[in-house]
């Protein structure tokens, strides 16, 4: 039986190719029997998608002669506004940001089912399980003997080696030797900084900034100065400089360069290459974190790492958003901190058990990796361009979007005077999870904006999700707006 999603599928392909200049206004779509027996689809499926197109004014019907592509009228958000960059950061200590995340965690579960535009990683069934269920197979039957045998403390010899290989494709050289692995990048940024900085501490963070460094943070005992970042080229270097100059105590920059968490924006190579230059300059660690850095449309940018001459960076990354979330597997490169973070990772966790790390280093080495990440990354990138079409439609005036060339997420900001805040308040009592922009800094000055995951295939119930969303801005825009526009 044919999903309420099969037709937004097949309006989707056709929109791709409409927006692509693949069909150009004025031709003819194909005819809805061709639909049909093209895309194995029934008459009714074929006669909602080409509706769909309608109502977007994608295409219109014309008597007897079928739908004809029309000059696409797709609604232009402007882009998110640039943070001022010429100001000195004033420091900030991250207090309470556990509460903040806890309670926000928990509001989310009691809700129980719904749509999910909160979280930051693909369903299940986007990963190869069956290919990692033989790779774990085959590794168990070659190698019975490491499920009782001693664990190697920096990761198993084979994953190391595979993700030494891999680390070429970054711009980064390195030795299977130097690859330390970990319980996901949560645990290596926990040790980069342990490594690097004590409580106390001053570190430099992008703002806004990924929720999880801030708990970090927090429960290491270490203090924060939010660096600005702009939502087209990440974290501002000219402003880093002016907080190093200001505040010499600073022991780090963390930053993520690559399809950012929550920006989704990837940083210059011009400026990456200023950013390294500096901290090496400064004698300031610089910690990367490059967890979404894979899903890039085009493939993966060069990592800061591929700049770093002199060990003063940092490589900190996942698998837990392309290949195996349950795994929770992660790896670094702890340049000149290397021997330190093998002693902090053998004292705090000790190493990663041994069968996961063999069968991801089986299925990681193969080019059935290769030809997973390719289709991840086309399925991210449509669900990701759907959602900004939908968002670009719904929302109310005012509403601004920065286009990504990668990842799954979309940071949205709203109309002046909107809360996040009381947006994910309404839309959790609709059933629709989103995560606040309130969530990304210690301060206010994010509450206007929410972070919009799309994680999920683009479906029927997406769609009213969205719609619902949009329902919960509008509600909340300041009346005062409302009537100006």
């Amino acid at each position: 039986m044919e999903t309420d999603s099969l037709y937004l599928r097949l309006a989707a392909h056709y929109r791709r190719a409409i927006l692509g200049g693949v069909l150009a206004p004025g031709d003819r779509l194909p005819s809805v029997r061709s639909l049909m027996q093209s895309h194995h689809v029934s008459l009714s499926t074929a006669v909602q998608a080409c509706r769909r197109l309608e109502e977007e004014g994608l295409v219109e019907a014309r008597p007897r002669s079928g739908y004809f592509v029309l000059r696409p009228r797709r609604p232009v958000l402007a882009p998110v506004r640039e943070p001022d960059v010429s100001r000195t950061p004033d420091p900030a200590q991250y207090v309470g940001i556990h509460d903040r995340v806890s309670a926000f965690i928990a509001r989310c579960e009691a809700m129980g089912s719904g749509s999910n535009f909160a979280m930051a990683a693909p369903p299940a069934e986007f990963f190869p399980v069956e290919a990692l269920k033989q790779a774990m197979m085959r590794a168990l039957r070659r190698h019975p003997e490491m499920l009782c045998s001693r664990v190697p403390p920096q990761g198993h010899p084979a994953l190391r080696s595979v993700l030494a290989r891999r680390a070429l494709e970054i711009g980064v050289q390195a030795h299977p030797d130097e690859v330390i692995v970990t319980h996901g990048c949560i645990e290596a940024l926990n040790l980069a900084l342990r490594a690097v900085a004590r409580p106390g501490d001053t570190i430099a963070v992008e703002s806004p900034t990924y929720f999880g460094l801030l708990q970090v943070l927090e429960s290491l005992g270490m203090r924060a100065l939010e660096v600005p970042t702009r939502p087209q080229h990440g974290m501002s270097v000219d402003a880093l400089d002016l907080a190093l100059q200001a505040y010499p105590d600073i022991r780090a920059v963390v930053t993520i360069p690559n399809h950012h968490n929550p920006l989704g924006c990837v940083m210059p190579d011009a400026e990456k290459a200023r950013l390294v230059a500096l901290c090496e300059r400064r004698g300031v660690a610089l910690i990367e974190d490059d967890t979404y850095g894979a899903l890039g449309d085009a493939g993966p940018p060069p990592a800061l790492k591929a700049w770093d001459t002199t060990g003063n960076v940092i490589y900190c990354a996942s698998m837990h958003k392309t290949l195996a979330p349950g795994m929770r597997l992660g790896w670094m490169l702890g340049g000149r901190w290397s021997r330190r973070i093998e002693m902090l990772k053998f004292a705090q966790t000790r190493p990663n058990e041994p069968l996961a790390q063999a069968a991801v280093a089986d299925y990681m080495g193969s080019k059935s990796y290769d030809r997973h990440l390719a289709r991840l990354r086309v399925r991210v990138r449509n669900q990701r361009e759907e959602m900004a079409d939908a968002i670009a439609r719904h929302f109310p005036e005012g509403t601004r979007l920065n286009a990504p060339s990668g990842g799954m997420l979309l940071w949205v900001e709203l109309p002046a005077g909107t809360s996040g805040t009381g947006v994910f308040e309404r839309a959790l009592r609709d059933g629709v999870r989103v995560a606040p922009g309130a969530m990304f800094s210690n301060s206010d000055r994010y509450d206007h904006f929410l972070r919009v995951s799309c994680a999920e295939d683009y479906t029927a119930a997406t769609a009213r999700a969205v719609r619902l969303l949009a329902d919960a801005v509008a509600a909340e825009v300041p009346r005062t707006a409302r009537a100006a526009a």
